[in-house]
């Protein structure tokens, strides 16, 4: 049945809201004040397709790639920069406005940079199945093949055509392969997983092709396949060895700009912990000053941090710890010799140790999040054991997205 629906606001995934005759539906690529053609999507009563634009708002813009609107990479192309980073800012202030939280939230940072430095592609290709990679289609399992991607770093940008070559030396792919590419200092690293089993032919192909490609290491579930040097990245004055695969943030400038609002929120402490540290993004820009114990359950991260240190000039004692801190969180007297604890959790946010800090007499909680739904129910358990939120800072290094970073300072 086709709707003829008026646009009034836009959701946290950045789709258009329009009310329906049950509630609010939910319209990709539509934007306040415009009035649109939609049909309903089979199975899901509070989603709509865009069929066309009928009026358009003022606010629209043109994107600024072929494959928007088709990529399911990029939410919001198609709005004037101040509506969007309005809209960015206002994800925050919504998540803390549903938990009860009345905090200050800063103006949102733009921390886009040069661009993404790390990328996932996807490919399928079965025998007889053209070959596709790319990104999947919005919300569904379908491959959108690109041969471009303007918001990459550009030492990023040759990571599409060796990601369909690489496919294409796979192919028939048995298995849906998935090409994990991290632009280092010294050149792409590149993780293949998911392409089942290899023969010793293919090995011997694929390492071939790294050294045609110009590839820095070429790994599949982090097993070496090919390495012309070991890929690093500068961090303060450390330079990190990249374990195969390793978590980055997804933009160096993302990166500086979290760790210059730890650095701040963290200024005079003297010993800090720092937990979800992975390779070591604050712990090596907090040893510049302090002393650091940091944690994190990815051991091959732990030994890349430790590495870095021991290779750093000038920096303070740092330890190292891999542990489970969903399982074993740091419990309150583990922390009675830290003036500071950083945290920078993934996606569920970290409720079990956000509970053992309440307990804690910790003067200063520095927390970094991707997910301000999961931030907010653990900042009310820290704020419960009597932390107060002194500011949050909304951080945007996922441009045209629904995704949205913060750092938060909690003081008692």
């Amino acid at each position: 049945m086709i709707e003829i629906l008026e646009i009034t606001g836009v959701g946290h995934r950045g789709d258009g809201v329009a009310e329906g005759p049950d509630g609010p539906v939910f319209v990709p690529y539509a934007l306040p004040g415009e009035t649109v053609t939609a049909e309903p999507v089979p199975g899901h009563p509070d989603r709509r397709h865009l069929l066309r634009v009928d009026t358009e708002s003022v606010e629209r813009i043109a994107p600024i790639c072929p494959h928007f609107g088709v990529c399911g990479g990029c939410a919001v192309q198609h709005w004037t920069e101040p509506r969007y980073r309005a809209w960015k800012r206002g994800l925050v202030l919504l998540a803390l406005e549903q938990a009860g939280i009345d905090a200050p939230v800063a103006e949102l940072v733009d921390a886009h940079g040069e661009g993404r430095r790390r990328i996932v592609l996807h490919a399928r290709g079965g025998s007889g199945a053209v070959l596709q990679v790319g990104f999947a289609a919005p919300r569904a399992h379908r491959i959108v093949p690109i041969d471009r991607c303007p918001i990459l770093v550009p030492g990023l940008e040759r990571a599409i055509p060796a990601a369909w070559r690489l496919a294409e030396a796979l192919r028939p792919l048995r298995k849906p392969l998935d090409i994990q590419a991290t632009a280092t200092d010294v050149g792409l690293d590149i993780d293949l997983r998911g392409s089942g089993a290899l023969t010793q032919a293919m090995q011997t192909a694929l390492a071939q092709l790294a050294v045609s490609l110009r590839l820095a290491r070429l790994t599949r579930h982090g097993e070496m396949l090919a390495q012309a040097a070991p890929p690093t990245v500068r961090m303060g004055r450390a330079t990190v060895p990249l374990p195969p695969g390793a978590f980055l943030q997804a933009t160096a400038a993302g990166e500086q700009a979290l760790a210059e609002r730890v650095l701040a929120y963290t200024d005079g402490c003297k010993s800090v912990a720092d937990l979800f540290c992975g390779v070591g993004p604050f712990t090596l820009r907090l040893a510049e000053r302090a002393r650091v114990q940091a944690f994190d359950n990815d051991a091959p991260a732990i030994a890349a941090l430790l590495r870095a240190q021991a290779n750093a000039p000038g920096l303070k004692p740092v330890k190292a710890d891999a542990r489970d801190l969903f399982r074993r969180p740091l419990l309150p007297q583990e922390f009675k010799s830290f003036d500071a604890v950083v945290l920078d959790p993934p996606r569920q946010g970290a409720e079990s140790q956000a509970r053992e800090l309440a307990a804690s007499t910790v003067p200063v909680v520095v927390m970094v999040s991707c997910n301000p739904a999961t931030f907010a129910r653990d900042a009310r358990i820290l704020m419960g054991g009597g932390y107060r939120l002194a500011e949050v800072t909304p951080v945007d290094q996922f441009r045209y997205s629904a995704h949205v970073e913060l750092v938060a300072a909690f003081r008692r």
